[in-house]
């Protein structure tokens, strides 16, 4: 018997109670046997031999009737409904072999049996969205036909769930070389309270979970990731065309401006199998780049099987490349190279491989040749991904765990979690509860990414999504916390993540005192899907009341200073970012020093301590003698120099980690053309001759601008510091001195000039004295305003409290 195929993904998604359901159906169908191997029920009718039962076609020699079992456990599809040798020409399925299905699950809808099932012949595949490309067996309608309907809407809404009149559901179905309308109708106020569910079930895509494949993207930054992922989204269909923009995933506008991804980005979608024919479900969680967003690359590959490294076919291996191999080999995970950019004149595959397999260790002999931005390539990715990527463990027995990987806040939704079902199944309406908060929520909303959000019945063990449970405090769903059932809760949490320390402190106020609250809200809502972000209040002489935050890195720092400022409203001052310190003073206590007014005094002081780096720089070969320069004037330590291939070099040397956070990427960029890339890792700390470096602006020493430093390059950066002040605070009226000193020794020293009237300009002659008199009469003014005078008259700029970040560790501007 060939299978010709129903799939209306309209019965998906029924709830634990369907058994049931199962129950009535499986009592109309006398020929049922035993599951097959796939766990589906078959009935087939007996050639000749009429339904009898209300089951069945008219003049069909056979029929084939395929559900799923165990429906207690998974939700309800039909999988096949169909015959062999069947000329639709001449015969169509009569109403009651879909009633038979339909009338049950309306029942359970409480709908009841006044719903009226009725089935149209719509005649063209071209006219219908069918959800996902239907189980066909040697039918006449061609993939391209399931294309053009799969992108074929009405007013924007796919045809699949398309409603004619608020109390009218028209669902397709493709039987044969024919295609259908299945419309049920019911009265309005049945219906009103029976279609959001029954829309959920049709939006539903159940997969077991051996069907599941949860990968991520990881490469160095510029490689290809985001372009890859539109690709992938575009081969599934799961965007259409005419919707897609480059970095779809990357949905920040920092994102877009920058050009690089800042969060990790979830995307479930559809794919047949070219090589079994099967439908799969494909998680793609896409990952930063850069090395200040790591510990997103670390929360992605926790919440899957494989990743895809994305190693670019024209520069090959990368710094940051690496640190990601290192990663995903730490969380077992499969890795599949994939070389990108081959359409560039400056590819050399081999070369790549040669590299993938001597420095990184992994076997590249069957790498996947790519090109993200001509689209070649793609469908043996989506094939290499599910070949090759394992599935997730089928757990869905045992009681609910999810991992949190990502969450937001909505105004309207309150947290939302973005989460991995680890083992279990959840479903709508299920009361969870946080293991590591002990709150408990009712789930009001669940569904997945597709990217776009689609509410679903259930997830299980395996499938990655989300929930919205109106959360209102945003420390009741933290990253890495597990979710659970209150019911029947799970005795042991999930491992989560390792907690991040931030390296790179500085201090936030707003300019307007008012906002001090706004900034606080704003700080916790970000924090939610930033763990890495981390502050406290802080109190300034100079700026008021604001907050002291950690961050990874300056990249870091810069992208939550502009969502702050961007998404909500804020005007902010920042000051000049500084690392930990670990201060020792005489009594032989340790303190954690994270701002530079909170060093002990000088004369407490036995020993100041700053955390050190193994920082690894990959480079062309003829870069290597600046670059070595460079990492000498930092303060750089050589450990090791090897050479990856004839062309390409690895340095290595310990450096202070202000040395690196500060502006050597940057300068690195510089000294290599932009060729060069760097990866580095906390190692320890060290003591040193560091001592504070203050800024006295007219008299008042300026907390926000005060910094530690190594006492050798302490007067270079004086000197620079006080020079790059005197440009950027505006002249006032009366003269301003500034000055950088340690303790009581200056160590430099500039003047902005006072601004002043030209009182002479109304005398053209006559005695000197008058002049004199005049120009005393000024210089007394000016005194007398000097003396009032104090830094809340100066106007200090946010570009002043930034100076420090051009002024470079030997003293010079950037």
């Amino acid at each position: 018997m060939t299978s010709l195929g129903l799939s209306t993904g309209l019965l998906t998604g029924l709830p634990n109670d369907a058994g049931a359901v199962q129950g009535s159906i499986a009592g109309r169908l006398p020929g049922a046997g035993e599951p097959d191997d796939e766990g589906f029920l078959h009935y087939t009718r007996p050639e000749g031999k009429s339904g009898g039962h209300g089951v069945g076609w008219s003049e069909m020699p056979r029929y084939s009737l395929v559900i799923p079992s165990g429906w207690e456990e998974q939700p309800v599809s039909i999988a096949d409904l169909g015959g062999t040798e069947i000329d639709m020409r001449y015969s169509s399925p009569d109403e009651g072999a879909l009633s038979v299905v339909v009338a049950p699950i309306l029942r359970f809808l409480d709908v009841g049996f006044n719903a009226n099932v009725t089935l149209s012949d719509i005649g063209s595949p071209e006219k219908v969205l069918t959800g996902f490309a239907p189980e066909i067996t040697g039918s006449p309608i061609s993939e391209e036909d399931v294309i053009r309907a799969a992108t074929e809407t009405k007013d924007g809404i796919p045809y699949y769930q398309w409603d004619v009149k608020p109390h009218v559901l028209v669902s397709a179905t493709a039987v044969g070389n024919r295609v259908f309308l299945l419309t049920i109708t019911a009265n309005g106020r049945q219906w009103r309270r029976a279609a959001p569910r029954l829309r959920r079930m049709q939006q539903s895509f159940y997969v077991p979970p051996s069907h599941i494949r949860n990968f991520c993207i990881i490469a160095h930054i510029d490689h290809g990731k985001s372009t890859l992922a539109d690709q992938l989204l575009l081969a599934t269909h799961s965007v259409a065309q005419r919707d897609m923009q480059a970095q779809y995933l990357d949905g920040m506008d920092l994102e877009r401006e920058r050009g690089i991804t800042i969060k990790l980005c979830a995307a479930r979608m559809r794919y047949r199998g070219a090589a079994d024919g099967q439908q799969y479900a494909l998680n793609l969680i896409d990952t930063p780049g850069h090395v200040d967003f790591a510990y997103e690359v670390s929360r992605s590959l926790a919440a899957c099987e494989g990743c895809l490294l994305v190693v670019d076919a024209s520069q090959g291996v990368e710094a940051q490349t690496l640190a990601n191999v290192y990663l995903a080999l730490e969380s077992d995970l499969t890795i599949i190279p994939v070389l990108n950019k081959i359409d560039l004149p400056g590819a050399d595959v081999e070369r790549v491989r040669q590299e993938i397999t001597d420095v990184v260790g992994l076997d590249a002999s069957d790498a996947l040749l790519v090109s993200a931005k001509q689209g070649i390539g793609i469908a043996e990715v989506l094939e290499a991904v599910v070949q090759r990527i394992p599935p997730p463990r089928d757990t869905r027995g045992d009681p609910l765990r999810a991992l949190i990987f990502d969450s937001y806040y909505d105004p309207y939704k309150g947290v939302v979690a973005q989460f991995r079902v680890m083992d279990g199944e959840l479903r709508r309406g299920d009361v969870v509860r946080f293991m590591n908060t002990r709150c408990e929520h009712p789930v009001a909303e669940l569904g997945v990414l597709a990217p776009k959000a689609v509410e679903v019945e259930s997830l299980h063990a395996g499938e990655v999504g989300y929930l919205a449970a109106a959360i209102k405090s945003v420390a009741d769903a933290r990253v890495g916390d597990t979710v659970t059932l209150k019911r029947e809760p799970a005795t042991e949490a999930l491992p989560g993540y390792t907690e991040v320390k931030p390296m790179v402190f500085c201090g936030m106020f707003t300019i307007d005192a008012d906002q001090y609250g706004g900034l606080r809200e704003a700080l916790t809502k970000l924090q939610l899907s930033d763990a890495a972000l981390s502050f406290e209040p802080e109190v300034s002489s100079a700026m008021g009341f604001g907050f002291r935050c950690g961050f990874l890195g300056l990249l870091h720092l810069e992208i939550v200073q502009e969502r702050l400022e961007r998404e909500y409203g804020l005007d902010l001052i920042t000051t000049a970012p500084t690392v930990v310190f670990r201060a020792r003073t005489s009594d032989g206590a340790e303190h954690v020093v994270d701002c530079p007014s909170k060093l002990p005094p000088a004369a407490t002081l036995s020993a100041v301590l700053e955390p050190y780096v193994r920082l690894e720089v990959i480079t062309p070969k003829e870069y290597v003698g600046p670059i070595l320069d460079l990492l000498q004037t930092r303060r750089g330590e050589h450990i090791e120099m090897q050479f990856m291939t004839e062309a390409r070099t690895t340095v290595v040397y310990d450096m202070p980690l202000a040395e690196v956070v500060m502006d050597l990427f940057d300068a690195l960029k510089s000294r290599s053309r932009g060729y060069a890339s760097m990866e580095y890792s906390i190692t320890g700390w060290r003591e040193n001759d560091l001592v504070l470096l203050e800024v006295s602006i007219n008299g008042e020493r300026v907390e926000p601008l005060a910094a530690i430093v190594h006492r050798a390059t302490a007067y270079n950066i004086g000197r620079a510091l006080v020079k790059k002040l005197k440009e950027v605070i505006p002249r006032q009226q009366f003269r301003v001195p500034i000055q950088a000193s340690i303790g009581a020794r200056v160590l430099a020293s500039e003047a902005i000039p006072a601004l002043r009237k030209d009182v002479l300009a109304k005398c053209y002659g006559g005695d000197i004295s008058r002049k004199k008199k005049l120009l005393q009469k000024q210089a007394k003014g000016k005194k007398r305003m000097k003396a009032r005078g104090s830094l809340g008259k100066v106007d200090v700029p946010q570009d002043a409290f930034m100076a420090v970040l051009r002024i470079n560790r030997t003293g010079g501007e950037d």
